[in-house]
């Protein structure tokens, strides 16, 4: 297996959008917290959710994200397991998530990515502050985050076995220790609340 840094420095060969690589370390934050839950590989799993969309910039379209990237995983020696929960994480490709980290990753990806919108637009873009029932809201608003998939995230907590409360508060906690890392710690405020006084 690769180590989280060799994972890294090939998340940032593939990648410079700012917001998609705090996805990354969102996803792998959640993974390895359910890692420690499961008695998992917790490096294992925090590499496959570092690695799951970082041929994305590149390689956006259905026939080339996650194919592309798994060509490129199997040259770099990565496990098995770890490609093909990758390549499950998106729909389309019709794989079948038959481990529990495919399972995991799929419930973790969509979810990590609203958590993070949650916290974005409270006033203090502090994800310490974001509550479950807040997150449930908000996966009610239609107009907000559209392009994160509400079916996903029931999908995906429903894949796990987990109830949605719980999942949510699993991710909202995993996401915690790296508040700053993913720019949600409250001291990262954005022009226009920082002009405002706030």
């Amino acid at each position: 297996m690769k180590t989280r840094t060799q994972a890294l420095d090939l998340l940032q060969q593939y990648t410079q959008s700012e917001s998609l690589l705090r996805h990354a370390y969102a996803v792998e934050a959640a993974m390895q917290a359910y890692a420690r839950q499961f008695g998992e590989d917790e490096e294992k799993w925090g590499i496959t959710g570092l690695l799951h969309d970082f041929d994305y910039e590149r390689y956006p379209t259905p026939g080339e994200h996650t194919i592309v990237g798994a060509n490129i995983l199997k040259q770099e020696g990565y496990p098995d397991d770890v490609i093909e929960a990758i390549q499950a994480h998106a729909d389309y490709n019709g794989l079948s998530r038959d481990t529990l980290l495919a399972r995991t990753l799929y419930a973790c990806d969509e979810l990590a990515g609203f958590v993070m919108a949650v916290a974005m637009v409270r006033p203090t873009r502090n994800i310490a502050e974001v509550e479950v029932k807040s997150v449930k809201k908000k996966l009610k608003d239609k107009a907000f985050a559209k392009g994160i998939s509400r079916q996903d995230v029931l999908k995906g907590a429903e894949e796990l076995g987990i109830p949605l409360d719980q999942h949510i508060a699993s991710v909202v906690a995993a996401l915690l220790p790296i508040a700053g890392e993913l720019g949600l710690d409250g001291n990262e405020l954005d022009l226009r609340i920082k002009t405002s006084g706030v």
